[in-house]
């Protein structure tokens, strides 16, 4: 395992519009999970982006790089566990389903359907959508085939929390061995760089304010069961993602 800090902010060169209005949302959403759940202040405070002392720790778990905040002022590392069945507040406020290939064809056996085109009819839409590039200034226009969270879901509600119609009454999702790689991921956001044409994958925290997961620790070690777990997962779903834009599943265009 190999750990360093990194004490320059990329994240910091575009201050738009969007980001206010971004704060907002987060701010409502972690408002609404603090009713239920004790958000500790300073994880409070990074996720409305009022901590200035947040410096970026890179920890290689195998073929992955995790990027894990540290405030320094505390001298605490911001961590990650999942706490379902208790919650699963992330099926509720759904987004998004973009399938990579692997998904396609696991779900059409799951939901026992004969044609991968009859599963693609009765089950998919297509999503398109804009991802900020990791050096800020790059946008990557995404399109891909996304598994409808609701039956009769609409083109308007593409991006928008809304409650997953797999997820059941007592809070497991009926899909769960074949769900989507992109629900394995939450609250992990990942991109790919290649370094000496070899793919490396790095990964991070999103905070939407919709996750009671994390929590405050002097030292990453309490971390690395799940690290280790999830760097299989964020390895292959990147290496899936690849594949599935390749073989012309998916489309992207980098806009400049």
């Amino acid at each position: 395992m190999q750990q360093q800090e990194d004490h320059h902010h990329h994240h910091h060169h575009q201050q738009d519009q969007s980001e206010d209005s971004t704060t907002t949302t987060i701010k409502s959403s972690i408002d609404e999970l603090s009713k239920k759940w004790n958000i500790e202040k300073p994880i409070y405070d990074l996720h409305l982006g009022r901590r200035r002392d947040v410096v970026d720790t890179t920890v290689k778990v195998n073929q992955v790089i995790f990027h894990i905040p540290k405030l320094t002022n505390d001298d605490l590392f911001v961590l990650w566990n999942c706490l379902w069945p208790d919650c699963h507040n992330c099926c509720e406020k759904q987004g998004r389903l973009p399938l990579t290939k692997d998904d396609l064809y696991s779900l059409k056996s799951k939901l026992n359907y004969r044609s991968i085109n009859e599963f693609l009819d009765k089950e998919t839409k297509i999503s398109s959508w804009n991802e900020p590039g990791s050096y800020g200034n790059l946008i990557t226009h995404l399109t891909m085939i996304s598994l409808k969270r609701k039956v009769n879901e609409t083109d308007e509600e593409d991006g928008k929390p809304i409650k997953c119609r797999f997820l059941d009454n007592q809070g497991s999702c009926q899909i769960q061995e074949g769900k989507p790689g992109v629900c394995w991921l939450y609250p992990f956001a990942s991109w790919m760089e290649s370094y000496n044409n070899r793919p490396l994958v790095h990964a991070t925290f999103q905070f939407t304010g919709d996750c009671p997961g994390f929590y405050l620790s002097k030292t990453i070690e309490d971390m690395m069961p799940v690290l280790q777990d999830y760097s299989s997962k964020i390895y292959n779903f990147n290496m899936s993602t690849n594949r599935t834009i390749r073989e012309g599943f998916g489309a992207t265009n980098i806009i400049y």
